[in-house]
């Protein structure tokens, strides 16, 4: 079927195609600011509680713009606590 066959109903009710969303780079690599260093060092098992955190920021997109996450976990007993 073409895609003025398909279009014609879709129209009459009310529907219409998704479209491709644009790649929005988040991370700028080029800057100046100073790089905090790695304490941890890959070292996840941790002995006691509240003693390392580690957290994590993400964006999700919604219609009405970005949202975003943000999760802190207690490593020793894998809760989130913030």
């Amino acid at each position: 079927m073409s895609r003025k066959r398909i279009s014609r109903p879709w129209r009459a009710a009310g529907l219409r195609a998704k479209g491709k969303r644009r790649f929005v780079r988040t991370t700028e690599s080029e800057h100046t600011c100073a790089v905090c260093p790695n304490v941890l060092n890959r070292k996840f098992a941790v002995q006691h509680a509240n003693t390392v955190w580690a957290s994590d920021l993400t964006f999700i997109p919604t219609k009405e713009g970005w949202l975003y996450l943000a999760v802190t976990l207690d490593l020793h007993s894998r809760a989130v606590v913030g």
